[in-house]
């Protein structure tokens, strides 16, 4: 049964939670924020005023990213990633290329702007879409191609303030911890690094029912290259084939309580952005849902 959250009642939850003392190391939530403006102070005072300490990077040209880098910084903001979602593997020579060149010059932007990682998928060989399953997405020529990108897009950039990531996906490598641990190990650069998203690599009713400790073993075995990650949660929708979907963050059964221990739990404050909702109405229900189950699970945020 869906919970209809309310502001009202929101807050009225997060007032009554149980007060627990925090431990570990904060969390740096985010998510988008739909102020219109370019000033950069002004985007990043936005956060703050959200309950925002780390943000996704703004339409930038590289040319303004110091001033954004600088004006995030002085309210505490950090920004958690650039986006370069392209696909590196496409069928289609031509797209391939650009999509690694374009990617390329997003790894320049995070780096300039001081983002926590640069992150995109590995691809897919699917024609029609970019992110979509096929039979070859889980061969080992998916794998020695995606090891052979990230080779090229961080030598070419050479970082030294980021990191570029490959998210997980339930149909492409890396579709778990075991694999992503091979791929770092094959792409073997300093600055690879992993952007968690537990929500992608549920991908069978086992990891569905038992995230808990899907996720647990996520951080355990990946946790100390872990640069950013996202939040979203999904459901199990009843058909006569294994059907889940994204919703917002306490709608679904994604064990936020573990999954807040787990970043505390991290070498580094690795941010946690919201994603994939339609209206900052719900991105307020999805912010409010994971402040309280911080508050329940005595774990503070930055």
């Amino acid at each position: 049964m869906q919970t209809k959250y309310t502001r009202r009642n929101l807050l009225a939850s997060l007032a009554a939670a149980p007060a627990f003392a925090a431990t570990g190391r904060p969390v740096r939530l985010g998510g988008p924020i739909y102020l219109k403006s370019t000033d950069p102070r002004e985007l990043a005072r936005e956060h703050r005023r959200l309950g925002y300490s780390a943000a996704y990077c703004p339409p930038i040209k590289i040319d303004d990213a110091k001033a954004t880098r600088e004006a995030y910084a002085a309210e505490n903001v950090v920004i958690a990633e650039v986006g370069a979602w392209k696909n590196m593997l496409d069928p289609n020579d031509e797209l391939r290329k650009a999509n690694v060149v374009y990617v390329t010059e997003r790894l320049a932007l995070a780096d300039a702007v001081g983002a926590r990682c640069c992150v995109d998928i590995a691809g897919s060989y699917n024609p029609k879409v970019w992110y979509g399953p096929h039979p070859k997405n889980l061969s080992k020529e998916f794998f020695d191609a995606t090891v052979e990108n990230c080779r090229k897009v961080i030598d070419q950039v050479k970082p030294s303030k980021t990191t570029f990531s490959i998210e997980m996906m339930g149909w492409n490598i890396p579709d778990g911890p075991d694999s992503y641990l091979k791929l770092i190990r094959a792409v073997d650069r300093k600055t690879f690094a992993v952007h968690m998203d537990i929500c992608n690599g549920v991908n069978s009713p086992e990891r569905f029912y038992n995230n808990r400790a899907f996720i647990e073993d996520c951080f355990k075995k990946l946790g100390r290259y872990i640069a950013s990650c996202h939040a979203k949660d999904l459901q199990w929708i009843p058909e006569m084939n294994v059907h889940f979907v994204e919703v917002i963050p306490g709608r679904g059964e994604i064990d936020y309580k573990a999954y807040l221990r787990e970043l505390t739990k991290l070498p580094t404050d690795a941010p946690l952005m919201l994603e994939h909702l339609k209206s900052a109405a719900e991105y307020d229900e999805g912010r409010a849902y994971i402040q309280k189950m911080a508050a329940e699970a005595g774990v503070a945020f930055a």
